[in-house]
């Protein structure tokens, strides 16, 4: 005892020793070494006992039951049953002794290890495992720790980890399965006895004067006026010990119900009696009370009353979450949804819109969020299954709903609500879709719930409705989809706008389009307010009121011209003709005002406010060109309708917005507006491809600012934009015209004169003695071949699946040009940021040009390339340059991809260097290291080389023996080649490949893919199941380490041989399982044991 009593002072001087903040590291280690050593020795578990009887001392009762924890499930096996017997019998008297006294994390780990032991040995060596369990929660002295039990027992046997075999897990669920009856009724019994109890005392509220609006709704919502009765009695006020019970019978529930399946054992009076706690979160009565009381202890407990209602509801969302439910069950769910429903009436019930938001706001948070959880769960899961019930009242619903999202009281509250609007929505659009005959009796139940979410979510989006709200959102910050709190709340309710413009698209366009109007008067009527001293313009609106207003009206013209842009899409194809004079307003009002704001430059303009103003008045402006680039598919279609009769009015609409266009292409126009205007220029040049286009006097000044160089002031996304939208137009076919009216000579000479001025400065270089002889000047040198090359790719990119006289005509224009990146290419290999524009030029080109180039000079550029990148080269690029160096590799092998996939002999001569060059010189360098990316495109690459050059690997005389004549003619003897090539990979190849999966599965390296490589298994057996069965698998198991030849004998006999691909595949991870567990039993046997 004396010795015991030593030890255990000296462990507890060791661990506080050890998370002392003076204890060196050096220490540390020391001290670990000394605990694991004690640890693996045989009896450690004595001396625990001893400890955990006798200290205090948190971090040595945490040591002793982590010894415990290791010697159960990783030495169980090798452990004498009588010491078993002794641990099974210590260890929760030890629990039943001092669970009130321990620290809470302390017994909760107790309560695992025992929970870990009932997983090995239960029912067979630890037969009242499970009822000793249920005794503790039936005892009123002991149910919290009894609930905790059954917790921890729900979390670790029905979906244990990989350290039992699958024998073992699937007995355990069928042991658990055949106890849920029971633990069910224990637990209803626990949280019925309670609330009875507790409601006798409960004391009956005064009827409130807002209770009598509730009467219609509800009883259409449950039916009987009993089960409405029931949900309107008062809430009981818990003592602290039943409030407790009650959190660990609801949590214990929502872990249950997680994995138990939808039956008969969750009984009405379960839902019912969860239903009657989850009605704790949105009692805001008490909470009234305590305000007006101020007492601070009451406070807390009506918070935990308030958790009482977030652990009902997740039991409750739970249940929502399971997709498959029987057909006896289903009565069940509607049951659920009409209490719940009563729940929502009950926080939404009041019609003055502030007390509703009062509510929801004294409503703890994370039931609101829970609630909202449920209202997605339905929407996403049930409705389909619910809304044909003449039970259930969908509209009635969704006037609850309704209320419930825009009186929300957080951001992300009405985010969330946002997102349950979109999923109905496309529920109903699809349900339309497939439902033609009773199309518009579907559309008229629900066009007044839509009419009423699309007004209210437009009065959302506007400043002059919402002003203080909209302004709390942040539009600095971008979140991980790169936009800011502004943008997010703004683009979610435009999808809701644009998904209830499908379903109803003219009362949608009737709505929006006024409040446009209306803004775009304000904005159009500011030229009056302009005045001009010399060459100072300014905005002569200077009231505090007047600027808020004009603020807000600015921000809200901003965001409904991107709403009719986002509308586009519903006025082309099918319906262009019946909706033709609606989008035909749209875009004469954009037209109009995008040349308004060009010509009075209110982006240049003096305001009284100018942080807030002038980006205010940017913004509209760019909005307007943006929207209108919105509608360039829509020109598009309506310049195919005229092109041959009366243009005059699409002429015009065109000519304008070129007008409108022109100016702002200038360094000194704000670059938001700059870019929105090359946006649009591009679309047009692009999408609608008017011939006239070129001819146009605003577009020849464009063309002017290229060759007298003022566009190089640009920056270079807009420089970029610019010259792609010049180029398309001189390059890409004009629609419906024949190839006699398409001018290809004319457009042929001025894309020649274009791209010759945009290459004057790079052409130039190839002149530089310096560069030639490999003496780079670098900085500017380096900018003008990263500009030019980059503007050059965007080019041929944009013409790279057009017809082929534009491919000829980019080709000749840029053949100089190609020259010369060709000559430069060595000059700058190990410079990687340059080298890595100039592969992807040539990657382009390759793409998009390689017809064009001709053989000679692209087996030219290839020979180069293989020249330049030796063993070395690609070296220092992977391993020093970073990521910069691994990008210019990726390029060169998706390079070497496009001209191994070149059908006929050109490249064939290439095939020895290019493996040579993948198996000799790059596999080496990045075997052993991570480089994924290289990896990926070496292994494409390689799959390339075999896919497109499966010949290349075979004698002639071979292919002579089954090919005569060309390439496209029928193959002789092909019946007895594929059978002759099939039984070379099955007798030398399948059975390497199937064990490598094998093995990775077991080995865990890549357990993303275990689907994938059991698929893959599947696919490879599946050519020859009869050798896989009686040949490989016995092969694979004699050859498997750390198991015994019993244990080989099972794993062989419990793989299935069933030929259906879930079957299999349950096999192959069932082996893979029990094969780890095995070596976990073997591994933790005492050395010297002998296995039977």
């Amino acid at each position: 005892m004396a010795s015991e009593e030593a030890s255990l002072r000296a462990l507890e001087s060791l661990m506080t020793e050890f998370f002392h903040s003076c204890t060196t590291n050096q220490r540390k280690r020391e001290i670990e070494e000394l605990l694991n050593n004690f640890a693996q020795q045989i009896g450690a578990w004595q001396h625990c006992i001893y400890f955990l009887s006798n200290t205090r001392n948190e971090y040595v009762m945490m040591y002793s039951l982590t010894v415990f924890e290791n010697l159960i499930n990783k030495m169980w096996l090798g452990v004498p049953s009588q010491d078993k017997m002794e641990i099974r019998s210590c260890l929760p008297k030890l629990l039943l002794a001092h669970h009130k006294t321990m620290p809470y994390f302390i017994r909760n780990k107790l309560c695992k290890v025992i929970v870990d032991i009932g997983r090995q040995d239960w029912p067979m060596f630890y037969h009242d495992f499970f009822t000793s369990t249920l005794q503790l929660i039936q005892a009123p002295s002991t149910t919290p720790l009894g609930l905790i039990m059954l917790k921890t027992t729900s979390e670790e046997l029905a979906c244990p980890r990989e350290d039992l075999s699958v024998a073992r897990k699937e007995e355990l669920r069928k042991l658990l399965l055949d106890q849920v009856p029971t633990v069910l009724s224990l637990l209803t019994g626990i949280l019925e006895t309670i609330w009875d109890k507790n409601s006798v005392t409960a004391a009956t509220p005064p009827p409130s004067p807002t209770s009598g609006d509730s009467g219609d709704l509800l009883s259409s919502l449950l039916q009987t006026p009993q089960a409405a009765k029931l949900l309107n009695q008062p809430i009981p006020i818990l003592d602290p010990e039943s409030e407790q019970v009650c959190f660990l019978a609801l949590d214990c529930l929502t872990h249950l119900f997680s994995w138990i399946p939808l039956s008969a054992s969750i009984t009405p009076a379960l839902l019912t009696t969860i239903f009657h706690f989850a009605r704790f979160g949105c009692d805001t009565r008490a909470k009234k009370l305590v305000a007006v009381n101020g007492n601070g202890h009451n406070n807390n407990i009506i918070q935990e009353r308030g958790k009482l209602g977030v652990f009902a509801m997740s039991c409750i969302n739970e249940l929502m979450s399971k997709n498959c439910v029987p057909m006896e069950f289903e009565e069940y769910l509607l049951r659920m949804f009409q209490q719940t429903f009563y729940l929502l009436q009950k926080i939404t019930k009041d019609n003055n819109a502030h007390s509703i938001k009062s509510r929801l706001e004294e409503l703890e948070e994370s039931y609101v969020e829970k609630f909202t959880d449920f209202l997605r769960l339905f929407v996403s899961v049930h409705l389909r299954r619910i809304e044909s019930n003449s039970q259930f009242p969908v509209v009635e619903f969704l006037a609850l709903l309704f209320k419930y999202t825009f009186h929300q009281p957080s951001h992300e509250g009405y985010f969330s609500c946002l997102d349950i609007w979109t999923i109905f929505l496309d529920y109903l659009t699809s349900k339309i879709k497939s439902r033609l005959a009773d199309r518009d009796e579907v559309l008229n139940r629900y066009k007044g719930a839509l009419v009423l979410l699309l007004t209210e979510v437009l009065r959302r989006i506007q400043f002059c409705f919402n002003q203080a709200q909209l302004e709390e959102l942040d539009d600095e910050t971008l979140d991980d989809d790169q936009q800011t709190e502004w943008q997010r709340h703004l683009r979610q309710s435009l999808e809701v706008v644009a998904k209830v413009m499908e379903l109803l698209p003219s009362h949608a366009f009737s709505t929006i389009f006024p409040i446009l109007q209306d803004n775009l008067d304000v904005y159009l009527g500011l030229q009056q307010f302009v005045i001009t001293s010399g060459q100072v313009h300014r905005l002569n609106i200077t009231a505090e009121n007047d600027c808020r207003r004009l603020h807000c009206s600015l921000r809200d013209l901003s965001s409904l011209l991107q709403t009719s842009g986002r509308l586009a899409e519903y006025f082309i194809g099918d319906v262009f003709a019946a909706r033709f004079n609606d989008a035909l307003r749209v875009v004469e009002r954009l037209v109009e005002v995008t040349l308004y704001g060009s010509q009075i430059k209110l982006y240049d303009m003096e305001t009284a406010v100018p942080s807030v103003l002038k980006p205010d008045l940017i913004d509209v402006h760019a909005q307007s060109l943006a929207a209108l680039q919105a509608y360039s598919h829509w020109l598009a279609q309506f310049y195919s309708e005229v092109q041959r009769q009366n243009p005059e009015q699409f002429v015009s609409l065109i000519s304008t917005a070129m007008e409108a266009t022109a100016p702002l292409i200038s360094s000194k126009v704000p670059e938001k507006l700059l870019l929105s205007a090359c946006h649009l220029l591009l679309s047009l040049a692009t999408t609608v491809r008017p011939v006239f286009l070129v001819r146009i006097q605003a577009v020849q000044k464009i063309f002017d600012r290229i060759s007298d160089g003022s566009a190089r002031q640009l920056p270079q996304e807009g420089k970029v934009l610019v010259c792609r939208a010049l180029s398309n137009m001189l390059l890409l076919p004009w629609p419906n015209l024949p190839e006699s009216e398409q001018q290809w000579a004319v457009r042929s000479t001025n894309h020649a004169n274009l791209i010759s001025t945009l290459t004057r400065e790079y052409r130039r270089l190839k002149e530089n003695t310096g560069l030639s002889q490999g003496k780079v000047g670098l900085g500017n040198t380096k900018v003008v071949v990263q500009e030019t090359l980059s503007i050059l790719r965007y080019i041929v990119e944009n013409i790279s699946g057009e017809v082929t006289k534009s491919r000829q005509i980019c080709y000749q224009s840029l053949q100089e040009s190609v020259q010369v990146s060709l000559a430069l290419f060595p000059v700058f290999i190990h410079q990687p940021g340059v080298t890595d524009e100039m592969l992807s030029f040539f990657l382009t080109l390759f793409q998009g040009l390689r017809v064009q180039m001709g053989v000679p000079f692209a087996e030219q550029i290839i020979q180069t390339f293989l020249n330049m990148f030796t063993r070395e080269q690609l070296a220092e690029s992977i391993l020093e340059e970073g990521s910069g160096g691994c990008r210019v590799v990726e390029k060169f092998l998706k390079i070497l991809q496009v001209v191994v996939q070149e059908p006929g002999q050109a490249f064939k001569p290439f095939l020895p260097s290019i493996i040579s060059l993948c198996m000799e010189q790059v596999y080496p360098i990045i075997a052993e290291r991570a480089s994924p990316d290289v990896k990926m495109e070496l292994f494409e690459l390689l799959y390339q080389i075999l896919h497109n050059n499966w010949r290349f690997f075979f004698k002639s005389s071979v292919l002579a023996s089954v090919q005569r004549g060309t390439a496209e003619e029928p193959m002789e003897n092909e019946a007895q080649f594929a059978s002759t090539m099939q039984k070379i990979f099955r007798t030398t190849m399948l059975f390497q490949f199937i064990n490598v999966l094998l093995q990775v599965l077991v080995h865990k390296s890549h357990d993303l893919l275990q689907e994938e490589i059991g698929i893959a298994v599947y696919n490879m057996a599946s050519v020859d199941f009869n050798s896989f069965y009686t040949v490989f698998l016995p092969q694979f198991l004699g050859s498997c380490d750390g198991v015994d030849s019993n244990q080989r004998t099972v794993l062989g006999r419990n793989f299935k041989m069933d030929r259906d691909l879930p079957s299999f595949t349950q096999s192959v991870h069932r082996l893979v399982n029990d094969l780890r567990y095995y070596r976990l039993c073997n591994g933790s046997l005492p050395p010297g044991t002998i296995k039977l």
